[in-house]
């Protein structure tokens, strides 16, 4: 069970949580400067991305090493640990799981050895969706599997089995055989590659050092390390980063479909995605919504935080007053022990409370940017009514979520969506608010300033732009289940990479390490 890890999001009830973030990924390539410091930075700017794992991996170019654990990227890491990660290039992952359970095994960076000698190390935001697919696909080339059981390690097996080719035309041989969403950073002894999905389901972008090249899911990571913007890495690009400067290459033609719920929910609000910058486009969210959803009332308030920038909007749009009603304690992590409904109930409220004083005897507009299961929503509007709340009407920035998201980010199932199963009369009801107004899907897209159809919608309007598998040979635990009937089959058994035996203490103990005679000495993964 992972520890209580002071997550980001604003969950209140942690056995039912919201839509939960996709990963944050990071590389850096550059000599001379302390790489796994500047990985660590840019894994604290994309913390919000994922908070189950962290892991770093650097190489000095005689050797890769990996360092991961389940915790936050602050928890995992601490200054002697970064300052025996050296090296002129590194990738970093912060993890939320999609595919395969939150264990030590699936936090990344993964990592495999070549029998020609070469190690390579990926890190994976996004999620695909032929998974099974390529599980038999490492199976018949007679690859073990190495503890995991995400897709990202079955990548990076498909990377390594191609001992005769380069990484990078390893890379361009299997990235087509993907299908999916997916934006990698990875890397071997000496180059930084970065590669996004054909569709650019999930962001990426490339940044400038003085001395390097920094690549990154946000903008904002690279404003942390004192990177420049140079540009997006372009759907179906491979990116290619070493002594010999950046080279590019095309793996598929560009078929653009950038995830909507980034501007909802996910991208911090200070990123650029596709030129537009996240928080301006959420202001204008909340304006749209107080165009298509007025109401007379005497305060606005967000839902902190995602709620801030629409609430801003719908305020500024509608001329009421906007201000606080909910102050939320950040340094709460999740909540394991729930014997009771009452002491759940204590646990809503050290997560969320409402400021008495503001919204008694107030009509309110509470504003939040979405509503998945209801369970949010439903308790903020009965806690604001035992505050002494006249009237809640709540406000949506995002259309009513139908259908689950297979590229990335961890929906609940279609059973458990709340609008899935009724309309907008009975999720008003449900929750308990007076009324209940979502943005409209064109409102909403109109305010990333995108083309419909450069936005994958589907988790709004069924339309998914990757063609999905059978419902049984996908979802977040498949590998956990066909995985092991596939490899069951496999005759060949390869031992995995280099990996830590199960042991207890928080301390890195080189001697806790099993050596594998079948890899190169310089691959290791260190278990803290």
């Amino acid at each position: 069970m992972p520890r209580g890890d002071g997550r980001l999001s604003h969950d209140l009830d942690p056995q039912r949580p919201g839509p939960q973030d996709a990963c944050g990924v990071f590389g850096v390539w550059a000599p001379g400067e302390e790489v796994a410091n500047l990985t660590y930075f840019g894994l604290y700017a994309l913390q919000h991305r994922g908070q189950e794992a962290a892991g770093i991996a650097v190489s000095d170019g005689s050797g890769v090493v990996v360092y991961k654990d389940l915790g936050l990227v602050a928890q995992v890491f601490d200054e002697p640990t970064l300052a025996s990660l050296r090296g002129h290039v590194a990738i970093g992952h912060a993890r939320y799981s999609t595919t395969g359970a939150s264990t030590w095994e699936n936090a990344q960076p993964t990592i495999r050895a070549t029998t020609s000698g070469t190690t390579i190390a990926l890190a994976h935001n996004g999620n695909l969706v032929n998974t099974a697919e390529l599980q038999r696909e490492v199976a018949e080339r007679g690859m073990a599997a190495d503890g995991a059981t995400n897709d990202t390690s079955l990548v990076t097996m498909l990377l390594a089995s191609r001992p005769d080719l380069s990484v990078e035309a390893a890379a361009l041989e299997v990235l087509p055989r993907l299908r999916g969403a997916f934006s990698f950073v990875f890397m071997d002894e000496s180059t930084l590659y970065a590669a996004r999905d054909p569709h650019g389901v999930r962001p990426l972008v490339l940044g400038r050092l003085e001395r390097g090249w920094v690549v990154a899911s946000e903008t904002a990571a690279l404003d942390i390390v004192g990177a420049s913007v140079v540009r997006e890495v372009e759907p179906g690009e491979l990116i290619a980063i070493d002594e010999d400067g950046l080279r590019s290459a095309r793996f598929a033609p560009p078929e653009p479909k950038g995830c909507l719920f980034e501007y909802v929910y996910i991208a911090r609000p200070d990123a650029t995605i596709a030129g537009r910058n996240v928080h301006a486009a959420r202001v204008q969210i909340g304006r749209q919504l107080a165009k298509e959803h007025p109401v007379e009332a005497d305060l606005v308030i967000p839902v902190p935080e995602s709620g801030t920038p629409a609430a801003i909007g719908f305020a500024a749009e509608s001329g009421i007053t906007y201000g606080a009603g909910l102050v939320k304690n950040p340094y709460v992590g999740r909540t394991f022990i729930q014997p009771s409904q009452t002491l759940r109930q204590l646990g809503i409220r050290l997560k969320l409370n409402p400021l008495r004083e503001n919204v008694r005897g107030k009509r309110l507009v509470v504003v939040d940017d979405s509503i998945v299961r209801g369970n949010t929503q439903r308790a903020i509007v009965r806690m604001l009514r035992e505050a002494g709340a006249l009237e809640v009407h709540v406000r949506i920035s995002s259309p009513p979520v139908t259908w689950p998201c297979f590229y990335g980010i961890d929906f609940a199932t279609r059973a458990e969506l709340l609008a899935n199963g009724l309309d907008n009369e009975g999720v008003r009801r449900s929750i308990g608010a007076d009324t209940l107004g979502y943005v409209s899907l064109s409102g909403l897209i109109a305010a990333t300033e995108q083309p419909k159809s450069r936005l994958c919608r589907a988790c709004f309007d069924g339309e998914y732009p990757i063609e999905l598998p059978a419902a049984n040979l996908i979802g977040k635990h498949v590998l956990e289940g066909v995985g092991r009937r596939v490899t069951a089959g496999a005759s060949d058994q390869h031992t995995p990479p280099l990996v830590a035996n199960p042991g207890g203490d928080d301390g890195f103990d080189p001697a806790r390490l099993t050596s594998r005679s079948d890899l190169e000495p310089s691959v290791t993964t260190h278990r803290p």
